[in-house]
Protein backbone atom coordinates (compact mmCIF):
# COMPACT_ATOMS: atom_id res chain seq x y z
CA UNK A 1 0.00 0.00 0.00
CA UNK A 2 1.01 3.86 -0.42
CA UNK A 3 3.03 5.00 2.58
CA UNK A 4 4.16 8.56 2.09
CA UNK A 5 1.55 11.42 1.95
CA UNK A 6 3.54 14.44 0.12
CA UNK A 7 3.15 16.95 -2.49
CA UNK A 8 4.42 15.50 -5.67
CA UNK A 9 2.70 17.27 -8.60
CA UNK A 10 5.38 19.18 -9.97
CA UNK A 11 5.84 16.87 -13.54
CA UNK A 12 2.21 16.87 -14.12
CA UNK A 13 1.94 20.40 -13.86
CA UNK A 14 5.21 20.98 -16.45
CA UNK A 15 2.37 18.41 -18.93
CA UNK A 16 -0.36 20.37 -18.10
CA UNK A 17 1.71 23.76 -19.31
CA UNK A 18 3.29 22.33 -21.99
CA UNK A 19 -0.29 22.45 -23.76
CA UNK A 20 -2.34 24.73 -21.04
CA UNK A 21 -1.70 27.97 -20.17
CA UNK A 22 -2.40 27.61 -15.83
CA UNK A 23 -3.23 30.51 -12.95
CA UNK A 24 -0.92 30.33 -9.87
CA UNK A 25 -3.71 30.04 -8.08
CA UNK A 26 -4.43 26.73 -9.69
CA UNK A 27 -0.68 25.70 -9.62
CA UNK A 28 -1.03 26.01 -6.18
CA UNK A 29 -4.06 23.72 -5.92
CA UNK A 30 -2.52 21.05 -7.93
CA UNK A 31 0.90 21.60 -5.31
CA UNK A 32 -1.45 20.87 -2.63
CA UNK A 33 -3.25 17.89 -3.69
CA UNK A 34 -2.40 15.18 -1.78
CA UNK A 35 -0.53 12.33 -3.09
CA UNK A 36 0.09 9.21 -1.65
CA UNK A 37 3.53 7.65 -2.87
CA UNK A 38 4.30 4.19 -3.49
CA UNK A 39 7.50 2.55 -5.58
CA UNK A 40 6.96 -0.08 -7.34
CA UNK A 41 9.72 -2.68 -9.02
CA UNK A 42 9.95 -3.18 -12.87
CA UNK A 43 7.28 -5.57 -14.28
CA UNK A 44 4.31 -5.17 -12.11
CA UNK A 45 0.84 -4.42 -12.32
CA UNK A 46 -0.33 -1.55 -11.35
CA UNK A 47 -3.82 -1.72 -12.20
CA UNK A 48 -5.55 -4.60 -13.76
CA UNK A 49 -8.59 -4.89 -16.32
CA UNK A 50 -11.87 -5.05 -14.14
CA UNK A 51 -10.54 -3.37 -11.14
CA UNK A 52 -12.70 -0.45 -9.71
CA UNK A 53 -10.44 1.92 -8.06
CA UNK A 54 -11.34 4.86 -5.80
CA UNK A 55 -7.88 6.61 -6.78
CA UNK A 56 -5.79 8.15 -9.88
CA UNK A 57 -1.98 6.97 -10.79
CA UNK A 58 0.30 9.67 -11.50
CA UNK A 59 3.74 8.49 -12.59
CA UNK A 60 6.52 10.38 -10.83
CA UNK A 61 9.51 8.19 -12.16
CA UNK A 62 10.15 5.38 -14.23
CA UNK A 63 8.21 4.29 -17.57
CA UNK A 64 5.10 2.52 -17.32
CA UNK A 65 2.63 0.43 -19.78
CA UNK A 66 -0.90 0.19 -21.16
CA UNK A 67 -1.30 -3.44 -22.20
CA UNK A 68 -4.45 -6.12 -22.90
CA UNK A 69 -3.61 -10.01 -23.09
CA UNK A 70 -5.39 -12.27 -25.69
CA UNK A 71 -6.47 -15.67 -24.25
CA UNK A 72 -3.83 -17.23 -25.43
CA UNK A 73 -1.91 -14.78 -23.45
CA UNK A 74 -0.41 -12.40 -26.17
CA UNK A 75 0.51 -9.07 -24.89
CA UNK A 76 -0.42 -5.89 -26.86
CA UNK A 77 1.41 -2.54 -25.16
CA UNK A 78 -1.01 0.07 -26.21
CA UNK A 79 0.51 3.19 -24.86
CA UNK A 80 3.63 3.99 -23.17
CA UNK A 81 3.33 6.62 -20.28
CA UNK A 82 6.24 8.64 -18.82
CA UNK A 83 6.90 10.54 -15.93
CA UNK A 84 4.08 13.39 -15.65
CA UNK A 85 1.19 11.35 -16.85
CA UNK A 86 -1.77 9.83 -14.92
CA UNK A 87 -2.16 6.68 -17.17
CA UNK A 88 -5.86 6.02 -15.48
CA UNK A 89 -7.30 9.13 -15.67
CA UNK A 90 -10.75 7.53 -16.98
CA UNK A 91 -10.70 5.96 -13.61
CA UNK A 92 -12.47 9.19 -12.28
CA UNK A 93 -15.66 8.38 -14.98
CA UNK A 94 -15.58 4.70 -15.56
CA UNK A 95 -16.63 2.58 -12.92
CA UNK A 96 -14.53 -0.63 -14.04
CA UNK A 97 -11.01 -0.36 -15.74
CA UNK A 98 -10.68 -2.36 -19.23
CA UNK A 99 -7.14 -1.97 -19.28
CA UNK A 100 -3.96 -3.18 -17.81
CA UNK A 101 -0.88 -0.96 -16.34
CA UNK A 102 2.31 -2.33 -15.63
CA UNK A 103 5.83 -0.58 -14.28
CA UNK A 104 8.09 -1.28 -17.44
CA UNK A 105 11.40 -0.37 -15.62
CA UNK A 106 11.52 0.70 -11.41
CA UNK A 107 8.61 3.25 -10.87
CA UNK A 108 7.88 5.95 -8.32
CA UNK A 109 4.15 6.25 -8.25
CA UNK A 110 1.86 8.89 -6.84
CA UNK A 111 -1.80 7.98 -5.91
CA UNK A 112 -4.49 10.78 -5.70
CA UNK A 113 -8.15 9.79 -4.37
CA UNK A 114 -10.88 10.24 -6.66
CA UNK A 115 -12.58 12.53 -3.96
CA UNK A 116 -9.53 14.94 -3.88
CA UNK A 117 -9.23 15.17 -8.10
CA UNK A 118 -13.49 15.85 -7.71
CA UNK A 119 -13.13 18.47 -5.33
CA UNK A 120 -10.45 20.15 -6.79
CA UNK A 121 -12.63 20.17 -10.17
CA UNK A 122 -15.07 21.47 -7.96
CA UNK A 123 -12.85 24.85 -6.94
CA UNK A 124 -10.97 25.18 -10.30
CA UNK A 125 -12.91 24.64 -13.02
CA UNK A 126 -10.91 25.74 -15.84
CA UNK A 127 -8.87 22.57 -14.70
CA UNK A 128 -11.39 20.35 -15.26
CA UNK A 129 -10.55 21.71 -19.11
CA UNK A 130 -7.51 20.99 -18.54
CA UNK A 131 -7.43 16.94 -17.70
CA UNK A 132 -9.99 16.82 -20.14
CA UNK A 133 -7.72 17.81 -22.86
CA UNK A 134 -5.21 15.60 -21.40
CA UNK A 135 -7.78 12.52 -21.86
CA UNK A 136 -8.60 13.45 -25.74
CA UNK A 137 -4.60 13.99 -26.22
CA UNK A 138 -4.18 10.08 -25.22
CA UNK A 139 -7.18 9.42 -27.53
CA UNK A 140 -4.93 11.02 -29.89
CA UNK A 141 -1.91 9.11 -29.19
CA UNK A 142 -3.65 5.96 -29.49
CA UNK A 143 -5.03 6.48 -33.12
CA UNK A 144 -1.65 7.46 -33.88
CA UNK A 145 -0.23 4.36 -32.60
CA UNK A 146 -2.93 1.94 -34.47
CA UNK A 147 -1.87 3.85 -37.90
CA UNK A 148 2.20 3.01 -36.55
CA UNK A 149 1.39 -0.65 -36.06
CA UNK A 150 -1.31 -1.62 -38.89
CA UNK A 151 0.45 0.36 -41.82
CA UNK A 152 3.80 1.51 -40.99
CA UNK A 153 7.06 -0.92 -41.92
CA UNK A 154 8.74 -1.70 -38.62
CA UNK A 155 11.45 0.87 -38.96
CA UNK A 156 9.46 3.67 -39.48
CA UNK A 157 7.55 1.89 -36.26
CA UNK A 158 10.45 2.11 -34.32
CA UNK A 159 11.54 5.47 -35.47
CA UNK A 160 8.14 6.83 -34.93
CA UNK A 161 7.98 5.64 -31.48
CA UNK A 162 11.53 7.13 -30.48
CA UNK A 163 10.55 10.41 -31.92
CA UNK A 164 7.36 10.66 -29.65
CA UNK A 165 9.17 9.54 -26.83
CA UNK A 166 11.48 12.12 -27.79
CA UNK A 167 8.97 15.13 -27.90
CA UNK A 168 6.98 13.99 -24.71
CA UNK A 169 10.13 13.81 -22.92
CA UNK A 170 11.37 17.16 -23.70
CA UNK A 171 7.80 18.07 -22.74
CA UNK A 172 8.84 17.66 -18.92
CA UNK A 173 12.03 18.43 -19.48
CA UNK A 174 13.93 15.09 -18.89
CA UNK A 175 15.78 15.43 -21.89
CA UNK A 176 19.86 16.29 -21.96
CA UNK A 177 21.26 18.58 -24.64
CA UNK A 178 17.55 18.40 -26.91
CA UNK A 179 18.35 14.80 -27.86
CA UNK A 180 19.67 12.53 -25.05
CA UNK A 181 16.97 10.88 -22.75
CA UNK A 182 16.58 7.77 -20.86
CA UNK A 183 14.48 4.88 -22.80
CA UNK A 184 14.58 1.86 -20.10
CA UNK A 185 12.46 -0.51 -22.72
CA UNK A 186 13.37 -4.12 -23.71
CA UNK A 187 13.24 -5.31 -27.53
CA UNK A 188 10.56 -7.83 -26.23
CA UNK A 189 8.58 -4.72 -24.84
CA UNK A 190 9.28 -2.72 -28.32
CA UNK A 191 8.16 -5.70 -30.00
CA UNK A 192 4.66 -5.90 -27.78
CA UNK A 193 4.25 -2.26 -28.57
CA UNK A 194 4.76 -2.74 -31.80
CA UNK A 195 3.63 -5.94 -33.27
CA UNK A 196 6.91 -7.22 -34.67
CA UNK A 197 9.20 -10.00 -32.92
CA UNK A 198 11.54 -9.28 -30.55
CA UNK A 199 14.22 -10.69 -33.40
CA UNK A 200 12.60 -8.30 -35.91
CA UNK A 201 13.16 -5.47 -33.41
CA UNK A 202 16.76 -6.15 -32.63
CA UNK A 203 17.45 -5.91 -36.64
CA UNK A 204 15.57 -2.47 -37.13
CA UNK A 205 17.16 -0.61 -34.01
CA UNK A 206 20.97 -2.36 -35.75
CA UNK A 207 19.53 -0.54 -38.71
CA UNK A 208 18.84 2.73 -37.50
CA UNK A 209 21.74 2.68 -35.67
CA UNK A 210 23.90 2.06 -38.89
CA UNK A 211 22.13 4.44 -40.75
CA UNK A 212 23.18 7.04 -37.89
CA UNK A 213 19.89 7.50 -36.62
CA UNK A 214 20.11 6.50 -32.97
CA UNK A 215 23.17 6.07 -30.88
CA UNK A 216 22.08 3.49 -28.01
CA UNK A 217 24.49 3.13 -24.70
CA UNK A 218 22.37 0.79 -22.12
CA UNK A 219 19.00 2.73 -21.68
CA UNK A 220 20.56 6.35 -23.08
CA UNK A 221 19.47 7.26 -26.39
CA UNK A 222 20.99 9.79 -28.60
CA UNK A 223 19.67 11.06 -31.70
CA UNK A 224 22.09 12.44 -34.13
CA UNK A 225 19.80 14.05 -36.35
CA UNK A 226 15.95 14.65 -35.76
CA UNK A 227 14.85 15.24 -39.32
CA UNK A 228 16.36 12.48 -40.71
CA UNK A 229 14.48 9.91 -37.31
CA UNK A 230 11.41 12.10 -38.28
CA UNK A 231 11.35 11.34 -41.86
CA UNK A 232 12.68 7.55 -40.88
CA UNK A 233 9.61 7.69 -38.67
CA UNK A 234 6.78 8.97 -40.83
CA UNK A 235 6.61 11.51 -38.24
CA UNK A 236 4.16 14.56 -38.01
CA UNK A 237 3.95 15.82 -33.82
CA UNK A 238 0.65 17.42 -34.54
CA UNK A 239 -1.07 14.42 -32.73
CA UNK A 240 0.76 15.16 -29.35
CA UNK A 241 -1.06 18.85 -29.33
CA UNK A 242 2.22 19.91 -28.04
CA UNK A 243 3.27 23.96 -27.49
CA UNK A 244 5.28 24.73 -30.28
CA UNK A 245 8.08 26.17 -28.17
CA UNK A 246 8.14 22.17 -27.09
CA UNK A 247 8.23 21.07 -30.34
CA UNK A 248 11.36 23.19 -31.37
Amino acid sequence: MPTALLPHTHLMIRKLESNFTLTAEEKRALQELPVQTQDVKSNQDIVKMGDQPRQCCLLLEGFSCVYKLTLEGKRQIMALHIPGDMPDLQSLHLQVIDINIASLSPCKLGFIQHQDLSLLFERHPRLTAGFWHETLVDASIFREWLLNVGQREGYSRIAHIICELLLRLKAVGLVENENIFDMPITQAELADATGMTPVHVNRVLQALRNDGLIITNKRKVTIPDWQKLKEAGEFDSLYLHLDKKVIG
